[in-house]
């Protein structure tokens, strides 16, 4: 009964007394002849309401309504702190969040209030609660108003608890649950019957709430999580307001364009499932290593004259008799924007500009520390992860799509996956609005009847860059559904992939870098002698590599039983300074070997230093003439005069299958096209190396990664949103026991000897600019691999990471730092 939140002998006290004055009967009167009307009116919607929830929602309103009520006709004086039950506070804040514009932002300041109580908690030696009138004790066993002391120092699950002279008081516990409960319910998260139930367990010292607090209130994702086994209306779900309606898209592939197109829909309030086979995010684009195009994205001092025009043009002419205009148009058009985007919205460093092969101009931007495929990578997933912490983005690694699927209206509405890891009881059906497909090439398949075996078969003994998870999945995917493919035969050949010494016949190779030949790299073959134009496009420089085979030089059609022909990579001192951090990355991994002189030069060649002598002073002529023989007119890192005494650096290189221009149809904003119609399959989208007409019969260097954001920026910004209120989890109440100290003076000290007794690949310490990081866990989810980070457990890393990463990257592994490392031998 509604009017259980009302005491009226109190309400109306004053009537009760030996001598009113009129004024106070006639108003008295007047209350009693209106309210008990006004109230019956307002209870009476509850008659007809038929479904449970809504009464429940209901029920609360009107135990607020009636609160309300009585604090308006409860005489001042008679107003005090016993005139209100807990649940008819909760009950009238919670309605008056609703109906009051005044204070429509209450659970906001709510929670700001809390935090504000816990910082202020925390400078103080100590604070407690009273307790409750009907307790004698706290419901954890300790006794009213005790101090609930802090454990062993350190992060405890994100609260930071520090073990000194203070302690973490019960009074922060309830302020850091209250809040959590208040920030759950203002996201979305929890019904405010839940969000009542929390409060009043909170107030009533619940134990198992105030350990999750004590745990899990700076996350607060963990928090709702574990808070489910607690109270009455946690433990079947029904209490959580998570929305549970489909995603906006599934995306089908992790690496950049489906990274771009995930970020995009979750930056406008969608939700999305990513789904990727590997283990890992990144898929190819972690390996990206010469930068990204875009014209023309401003240069702070820096007029590189280039233009649209331009590089359209460069773009057509790499294209060939292949090239899809309205593809190129809306490439090159958007690269200026998505450049800026990287730069600004993920914090990729751009700044560093390059000509590479094929351009007329200087477009192609990179970090100036850091490889950038992996620094995009890291931003892009370091940016998803944050929604996937809100509960706006789902991650399933290690699961593969297996099918797409279609309604009755031939709409693709979801995808039937299969999981890699013993994960049974998870659904195997994902349905969503919009299916996106970001799922690479396919030419690391040589398997019979693969998409290599089936439109280049002479390639399949040619060894490739890409990781051997590109095998065409998206493409069959597609094609089942009727999607058209087009230039399915054209697959790039990189002229350059590096041939590791200690493992010559890998099938995989690590990318040597365009920008090894920007900088002033040259090419040598097997006589010592230059024979191409080293910055002409990745077919012509490859073209001339395979031309030192007699029959392919007469047909244009590589002998699949014939031997790929390798070549030297031979960089100076100047050209290694303009490509430092590509340059100790390969030296690191043993692919670029450092010589000094032209005569050690010759002998890790194999060949007569005479002859080497002779091309490289040929190319110095060529240089100050301003043009050689094969027509290139720019000429940077040219040798010093005195061969015998340059310091060179120089590799092995040999031709590579390197990028598929092939693939399903699209149109400009990234419709998957029925291969008959030519028009739009419903709900199904496709971004990056999956999709195929953007770059024609050859890509243009540095338009890969271009492609990935462009496309993906296309599609994550076409595809509509389901109204609904963006979750917010935020980041939780913060939890710091009084005498806290800062980090920096905790740090524990690490000696080289220790640090090296960490050394394997389940106890992996890496020290990396003064810090000392467990990395273990981490390593399985290093995106690039877990390798790279394993080889240098227990040893200073530090070289090995400049190379690749921006030292601010470390800024994100509090959790993984050990301490400093420190030198014993100078103590």
């Amino acid at each position: 009964d509604v009017f259980t939140a009302f005491d009226e002998s109190l309400m109306f006290r004053e009537s009760q007394s030996e001598s009113p004055s009129q004024s106070q009967s006639d108003e008295i009167v007047s209350l009693k002849a209106n309210f008990k009307d006004v109230f019956h009116n307002i209870s009476s919607i509850l008659d007809c309401v038929q479904c449970q929830q809504c009464k429940l929602h209901g029920k609360m309103a009107m135990l607020g309504y009636g609160t309300a009520l009585k604090i308006l006709f409860l005489p001042r004086a008679d107003l005090v702190a016993a005139s209100l039950s807990r649940n008819e506070v909760v009950a009238f804040v919670n309605t008056i969040a609703k109906m009051s514009e005044s204070i429509k932002e209450v659970r906001e300041l709510t929670a700001l209030y809390w935090r504000e109580r816990v910082t202020e908690a925390n400078g103080r030696e100590d604070m407690t609660l009273p307790a409750p009138a009907d307790s004698t004790g706290g419901g954890d066993g300790t006794t009213a108003g005790s101090t609930i002391a802090a454990g062993a120092g350190g992060n405890l699950g994100g609260v930071s608890v520090s073990s000194g002279t203070g302690g973490v008081g019960e009074a922060d516990l309830v302020d850091a649950a209250v809040g959590a409960a208040a920030q759950l319910a203002a996201g979305g998260h929890i019904t405010e019957e839940r969000e009542a139930e929390l409060v009043q367990l909170a107030f009533a010292r619940d134990s198992n709430l105030l350990t999750l607090a004590k745990y899990y209130a700076s996350d607060l994702t963990k928090f709702l999580l574990h808070s489910r086994g607690v109270g009455s209306l946690g433990g079947d779900g029904s209490a959580l307001a998570i929305p549970e309606d489909d995603p906006d898209a599934v995306v089908v592939g992790s690496g950049l364009a489906g990274l771009a197109a995930a970020l995009n829909i979750l930056d406008r309030g969608g939700r999305v499932v990513i789904v990727e086979k590997e283990h890992r995010l990144g898929g190819n684009s972690n390996k990206a290593s010469s930068g990204i195009n875009g014209c023309c994205p401003p240069e702070e001092g820096i007029d590189t004259h280039d233009t649209q025009e331009i590089f359209r043009n460069d773009t057509i002419k790499s294209a060939g008799d292949a090239a899809q205009l309205p593809l190129i148009d809306a490439l090159v058009e958007n690269s200026a924007s998505a450049v800026v985007w990287l730069r600004e919205r993920v914090g990729v460093d751009l700044s560093l500009l390059a000509q590479l092969g094929g351009h007329g101009r200087k477009r192609t931007h990179r970090p100036k520390n850091g490889m950038v495929g992996a620094e995009i990578i890291y931003g892009m997933q370091k940016a998803v992860r944050e929604y996937e912490k809100k509960g706006s983005a789902k991650i399933l690694v290690d699961t593969k799509v297996t099918g797409l699927v279609q309604d009755d209206d031939g709409r693709v509405v979801g995808v039937d996956v299969e999981y890699n890891r013993g994960e049974e009881s998870r659904p195997t059906r994902l349905t969503a609005t919009n299916v996106v497909l970001a799922t690479g090439g396919f030419a690391s398949d040589r398997n019979p009847g693969s998409y290599l075996d089936q439109y280049r078969p002479e390639l399949m003994r040619f060894p490739a860059t890409a990781g051997d998870f590109s095998t065409g999945d998206g493409v069959a995917l597609a094609t089942a559904l009727g999607a058209g493919t087009i230039n399915m035969d054209k697959i790039q050949i990189h002229p350059t992939g590096w041939v590791d010494p200690s493992d010559p016949s890998n099938p995989t190779k690590v990318l040597a870098a365009e920008l090894m030949r920007g900088v002033g790299g040259v090419l040598l073959n097997s006589r010592g002698e230059r024979f191409c134009n080293e910055l002409g496009t990745r077919a012509y420089v490859t073209d001339k590599m395979l031309s030192h085979h007699p029959k392919y030089a007469e047909t244009g059609v590589w002998d699949d039983g014939a031997e790929i022909p390798t070549f030297s990579l031979v960089l100076s001192s100047s050209a290694a300074d303009d490509g430092r951090k590509h340059v100790s990355h390969y030296t690191h991994k043993k692919l670029l070997t450092e010589i000094q002189g032209v005569t050690a030069l010759a002998e890790w060649m194999g060949v007569n230093v005479e002859t080497v002598r002779s091309t490289l002073e040929g190319y110095r002529r060529a240089a100050a003439s301003g043009e050689d023989e094969w027509g290139k007119t720019t000429f940077r890192g040219v040798p010093s005069s005195d061969l015998d005494n340059e310091t060179f650096y120089a590799g092995t290189v040999v031709p590579v299958l390197h990028y598929c221009m092939g693939g399903v149809t699209i149109d400009p904003e990234g419709n998957v096209l029925d291969g008959e119609s030519g028009k739009p399959i419903p709900g199904l989208h496709a971004a990056g190396e999956v999709s195929g007409g953007v770059h024609g019969v050859n890509r243009l260097a540095g338009n890969s990664l271009l492609e990935c954001t462009v496309y993906g920026t296309i599609v994550g910004k076409k595809l509509p949103i389901k109204p609904r209120t963006p979750p917010s989890l935020g980041a939780g109440v913060q939890i710091e026991a009084a005498g806290a100290t800062g980090s920096s003076s905790t740090k524990k000290e690490v000696t080289s000897e220790e640090l090296a007794k960490h050394s394997s690949d389940d106890d992996c310490w890496v020290a990396i600019h003064g810090n000392v990081y467990d990395l273990t866990e981490f390593a399985e989810e290093h995106p690039p691999g877990a390798e790279s980070i394993l080889e240098l457990a227990g040893t200073d890393g530090t070289e090995a990471f400049k190379a690749i990463h921006n030292e601010n990257i470390l800024d994100d592994f509090d959790t993984e730092l050990i301490g400093v490392l420190v030198d014993m031998a100078s103590g």
